[in-house]
């Protein structure tokens, strides 16, 4: 039988393509704002677009940093994409404006320093020893867009047993992915980034029980 999958309805965009592209990699899929569907499935899905605050005004709007918390304290499967990934973290600064994260990472969102901006495009990331996210895809080139980041100057203290993959733009380290525990998120978009992205979802799935 096919792993549930729940992906958390708060408003943001792009929530169709996500559900199609986990239905396409093998998942049974719910898109639902409902905190006991997104505590019992197998796998929950936090995507997003757009900034920083506003996701987090719409998670904190059906109660996603609870729920989110919750799970990763039971060791349940958490997958955040780009402003999804961007909010596990401490904070995030946009436009001047600073909101706290869900702080399931540490580490602060901000503006990259690269003269060209957003970042969007096909890259190829320094994916993390030991990684089951890029299994089989190390090499793959992965869809992003994206203005805001966690930087690698930025002296986070990441914990032991994270596994951080990189992406270069501009002259910017950037965190592309992060596996740690429970929780996997991604600064690119999975949806979006065609074989590679389905061989991510796939190896994300077969994580679930």
């Amino acid at each position: 039988m096919s792993p549930t999958v729940a992906v958390l309805d708060y408003g943001s965009g792009n929530l169709h393509s996500a559900t199609r592209a986990l239905a396409a990699a093998g998942a049974q899929v719910l898109l639902t704002a409902d905190a006991s569907a997104c505590l019992d499935a197998d796998g929950l899905v936090v995507p997003g677009v757009g900034a920083f605050a506003a996701c987090m005004e719409g998670l904190a709007a059906v109660d996603g940093p609870r729920i989110i918390r919750e799970r990763l304290a039971a060791g349940r499967p958490v997958l955040g994409i780009c402003v999804g990934h961007q909010v596990m973290f401490d904070r995030g600064v946009e436009h001047g404006v600073e909101a706290s994260g869900v702080g399931v990472l540490p580490g602060t969102v901000e503006r990259l320093h690269a003269e060209r901006l957003p970042h969007m495009g096909w890259n190829v990331v320094d994916a993390a020893d030991g990684s089951a996210l890029f299994a089989g895809a190390e090499s793959e080139r992965f869809y992003f867009v994206h203005s805001y980041g966690v930087r690698a100057d930025a002296d986070v203290a990441w914990p032991e047993d994270a596994r951080v993959t990189w992406v270069e733009h501009g002259g910017d380290r950037v965190v592309a992915a992060i596996e740690l525990g429970a929780l996997s998120a991604t600064q690119f978009h999975p949806e979006k980034s065609g074989s590679a992205g389905a061989r991510l979802l796939r190896n994300w799935i077969a994580t679930l029980s």
